[in-house]
Order: C-alpha cells, then structure tokens, then sequence
C-alpha cells in the first residue's frame, strides 16, 4: 500500500520536470505538489527523503519484452542469425518451458528492470506449450511479489509450420482455445483505472506466425473487452516478404485488413515502413516501441523514431527479448536508442532528453497509461533514483546528460504507486544468489533437453 504521511523528495541533484527543483511531495500514491526553487513545500505534516545525491527520474516504462528468454541468453546454436534462423533455433527450446522454469525467468526479467530504474513493463508471452497453459497467471504472481505495474499480453501462435508459417507444432495453440483464454485472463487479471498494476493486452506473435482468422477475431475481441493490441510489425525485410507472398500485400496493409490500424494498437519495432505508411500509422493513433539493443544483434534495422514522430506516431522504449537483447536493462536501452539515433540523425535532431523521452512519456502512450511516465502533479509516484557516485560518472558536469552518456545501469532507489521497491540497489528481500542459482538451473535443463 502507498503511504499514509506525505514524503518530500527533497533536493535532487537534477530531476526530469519542470519547477520542481526541489523536489517533489508523494501522497497516497500520487505527486502532489512540485516544490519549485527557493520555496519549500506547502504539504503539511511531511517526512523528508534527502535526494540531494539523487538525480531523479519519472519510472522507465518498457514496451516491448520476452520475459521467458532470460533462460536463452547467448545460446550458441542462435549466435550470428538474422530473426528467422534465429526464431528456427529457439523455438525447440522454448517448447521445453515448464511453469517452474517460467517463473523463473520472469522473476530474473523483472528483477532486472526494476534494479534499471523500471516501474511498469509489458511482456509479449506467446509460447504455450504442454503445461504451460497458465503462463500469463504465473507471470502476474511474480509481478504482485515484486510490487512492478505490468502491462502483460495475453501472446498466441497458431501458424504452425505443416500450415505455412514458422514456428512448430510444439509451441502453438488452436484458435479456440487461445481465445477463450485471452478472455479467461482479461475478466481475471485486467485492473481499470489510473491505480491499476496489472492489465492485460492481446497479442497475436507476429504475420508469420499466426492466422489472419486469429488476427480478426483477437481485435474483435480487444474491442468487445476494451483492452489494448500488440504485435510485431516491420521488424525485416524478411517478414515484408512473406507478406507479400502468402497475402499479396505489405504488413501494414495486412494489419489493416485485419481491423488493427487504430489507437488500441502499439506495435513492436517498426523498422521497415515507407513514409506514407508512417502518416497512416500516425493518424490511426497507433505507437511503436523501439527496440535498439535488439534490432542490433539481430541486424534488423533501425527504427526511423524522428520520421515516425514527425508523421504523428508516438515512440517507447523497449528492451525486447533477453533471447536477443541479452539483458533487461532498460537504462541502458536508453542509452542504446540515444547511441544509434544520434549516429542515424545528428546532433541537431536527437538528444539524451529525447531518449529519455522516448522511455517515459513516449512509452507511457504506448501502453496507454497518461497518468505515467511524467513528473507531474496528479501523476503517479513512479520514480525511479540514480546517484552518480561510480567511476563511470566522475567529472560528469549535466547530471541528467551524464545518466546517458556515462551509461547508468543500476537505480539506487525506485518508487512505485509510491512505495519503494528498490532500496540501496536492491530489491527488498530478493535473495540475488538463490535466484541466480535456481535460475541458472532451469536455464541449462531446457537447453540441453
């Protein structure tokens, strides 16, 4: 629960809003008052957090992530692939997840974003195989545990390979059942209103991997439920080409028919839309999350975040999959968007306030939660706290500059919905080692099969 006494974080060293220099007053859960400089706060009966080593953050949102591939890092039989062969390596090791194994590797993935200075995060879960059937309820215990506001898609596949599409039989499920599950989870899980921790969002994986009937039906259905729509969309040349030969049409053009092109979808990645595509995505509404760290590894491409923008399409920030990122870490993904951008665009069109932007406000339209991502009266308390006090960061001179340039990867403290989480650098009661050991465990065995 949020606390009852006010508390004043007093003093930053920097903070991302404003004319709240000296800080900000968190009530029940919510900001309630900037303190702007040379005043104090007007806040009665106020316990007072020394911020003064503290530059302080809005929560970092994550838009788009695997949580299940924590278990798969740097497995050497998908080093050195482009998505597909990467996919066709991977897919008979996901199809080894066991509820166990799963809950391990959420607890890893959303440890490691809450110690990055994440407060909300979604994750695109779409391998069901046997015993696996309850994946999305496993995945809400962890975050309850945890104390992070998530943002889960109920993912699907069921474009098996004997039908045309990529993945194989082990991992797909028929559409019937995914979407009487999709259903199941919503009317159990999904929480309305600015408070919220958990929601849900349906997800079919991707053009190649699912049917254009389970397409159909899961917008349908996200309309009947009135929650959000995700997918992967433009993500490489390979998936434009399989596009054009099953459906004889472009992916965006695919998405359209399918009755996605509105405000309830984001889309992850984004990478290969023609300009026009781009004005059509903005006035739609829709939003992308930019996956930099990814779409490097997998030499995807890069999303075009300036174009889009300009075209009115709103841009987040997300880790993707560890699989393919190798870390959850979304810091440092700030980092990595401010990095290939600035190479993309120059100076004079991308900055470090931009990319921190892009994983705050920008992420916050993705997931379509506007009382996030800011620091803002009536905002939620969801902070996130670095101090500078590491060999990267000696004689920095722009405290905020410095998060990103130096590259900042671990949070002192973390605020959500006005509790801390994160304390010191650690997570309160999380045995690191144990984890690590467990983890570690589940990870070797569904590798080796």
């Amino acid at each position: 629960m949020a606390q009852a006494q006010p508390i004043w974080i007093k003093d930053p060293l920097s903070i991302l809003a404003d004319g709240a220099e000296r800080g900000v007053v968190i009530q029940d859960g919510k900001i309630v008052e900037l303190v702007g400089r040379g005043r104090e706060a007007a806040t009665a009966d106020i316990t007072v957090f020394d911020a003064s080593a503290h530059v302080v953050l809005p929560g970092l949102i994550n838009t788009h992530h695997h949580f299940y591939q924590t278990l798969t890092r740097a497995v050497p039989a998908a080093l050195d692939r482009e998505l597909f062969p990467w996919l066709q390596a991977l897919y008979p090791v996901w199809a080894r997840l066991t509820p166990d194994a799963l809950s391990l590797g959420v607890t890893v993935a959303m440890s490691e974003l809450l110690l990055s200075g994440c407060t909300t995060t979604t994750d695109h879960h779409y391998v069901f195989p046997a015993g696996l059937e309850h994946a999305i309820d496993i995945e809400v215990e962890v975050a309850r545990r945890l104390g992070l506001r998530v943002l889960l898609t109920r993912g699907s596949m069921n474009l098996s390979q004997r039908d045309g599409g990529l993945p194989p039989d082990s991992v797909v499920q028929d559409e019937d059942t995914i979407l009487a599950d999709s259903e199941r989870v919503v009317a159990r899980h999904h929480q309305r209103g600015a408070d919220a921790m958990v929601q849900i969002a349906l997800a079919p994986c991707s053009p190649f991997s699912v049917t254009t009937s389970l397409m159909r039906r899961t917008a349908e259905l996200a309309g009947k439920l009135d929650v959000r729509l995700h997918t992967h969309l433009a993500e490489t040349e390979d998936e434009n080409r399989f596009c054009q030969e099953t459906y004889r049409c472009r992916p965006l053009d695919y998405l359209e028919q399918c009755g996605w092109l509105n405000s309830r979808t984001w889309l992850a990645h984004g990478i290969h839309f023609a300009p026009e595509e781009m004005v059509r995505l903005g006035k739609a509404g829709m939003t992308v999350s930019h996956c930099a760290c990814s779409n490097q590894v997998l030499a995807s491409g890069c999303c075009p975040v300036c174009e889009m923008e300009e075209a009115g399409v709103g841009i987040g920030l997300g880790v993707d999959g560890s699989a393919s990122n190798d870390e959850s870490n979304l810091m440092q993904e700030v980092r990595a968007a401010f990095l290939v951008q600035r190479a993309r665009y120059g100076v004079n069109r991308v900055s470090h306030i931009d990319a921190l932007r892009w994983a705050t406000k920008g992420s916050a339209a993705c997931v379509g939660r506007p009382e996030l991502g800011e620091i803002a009266v009536g905002k939620a308390a969801d902070l996130a706290l670095f101090k500078l006090d590491e060999l990267r960061f000696s004689g920095h001179g722009d405290p905020l500059a410095a998060l990103v340039l130096c590259g900042a990867h671990r949070a002192d403290r973390v605020m959500v919905g006005g509790r801390w989480t994160v304390i010191d650098g650690a997570i309160p009661g999380l045995d690191v080692a144990d984890l690590m050991r467990r983890h570690n465990a589940a990870a070797r065995a569904i590798q080796a099969g």
